[in-house]
């Protein structure tokens, strides 16, 4: 089975051939899987995680109608009611998406990566399904990455009964000048994770709803500590 076969409707960049690590990253809402592929080689990946081998996934939301856009229809991982994160959630949307990427994760390991060899990322509304399917995950993650997002459903965590994700390894990030979800939505959401035990990581920069040089090279250099936790201890 070719890439394509494997994972239509996705992009695909393999760092080398047979990698031995995987990252699948959401793209945020009106976007599509070659938002963040022009990213990888500026990454500076570890020496040792290059010769291993990544294969980054940049799946393509289907297009819905949204209706916090006067319902146009773009590529969406569920729709969006309002401006109010916390009411009116689209749950079936999510669990839509959210199966789609479980589906995901599972093909990999499938294929025979190792969960701890796999981290879960995204952007906005990719971020916040990448917490919501990472944490809910029955296996293991080398981590979750969550940049300029928010948390789905924060009430229903402290009641999430999930071994696998104890103290999990996060790196959750935003602009400190973002007019479409505030740097306060972020850190509200870092702040309630690391009270739940996750290992976070929080990180501010000076700018927009977009990720910036130093952020680049900030993920480049927490993807390599993840990706080689064990053999580094």
């Amino acid at each position: 089975m070719t890439i394509e076969q494997q994972y239509p409707d996705c992009v695909v960049v393999d760092t080398g051939d047979n990698p031995r690590f995987t990252v699948i990253w959401l793209h945020g809402l009106g976007a599509d899987g070659h938002d963040f592929e022009p990213i990888v080689p500026q990454l500076g990946l570890s020496d040792a995680v290059m010769t291993a081998g990544v294969r980054f996934i940049f799946p393509n939301a289907a297009p819905r109608p949204v209706t916090i856009n006067g319902g146009m229809s773009m590529p969406a991982w569920y729709d969006i009611k309002g401006m109010d994160l916390r009411r009116d959630q689209d749950e079936a949307g999510i669990a839509a998406s959210g199966k789609r990427i479980t589906d995901m994760l599972d093909a990999e390991i499938a294929a025979g990566k190792q969960p701890a060899d796999i981290i879960l990322a995204g952007f906005s509304q990719g971020g916040a399904m990448a917490l919501h399917i990472g944490l809910r995950y029955p296996q293991r993650l080398a981590g979750i990455m969550a940049l300029s997002c928010y948390l789905l459903f924060p009430e229903r965590l402290a009641s999430l009964d999930n071994p696998a994700t104890t103290g999990m390894e996060i790196f959750a990030a935003h602009g400190s000048q973002d007019p479409v979800v505030p740097y306060t939505v972020g850190k509200t959401a870092a702040n309630h994770l690391s009270s739940l035990g996750y290992q976070v990581q929080w990180q501010v920069y000076t700018t927009a709803h977009s990720v910036c040089l130093q952020e680049i090279t900030d993920i480049g250099r927490w993807l390599s500590r993840r990706f080689l936790v064990g053999e580094n201890g």
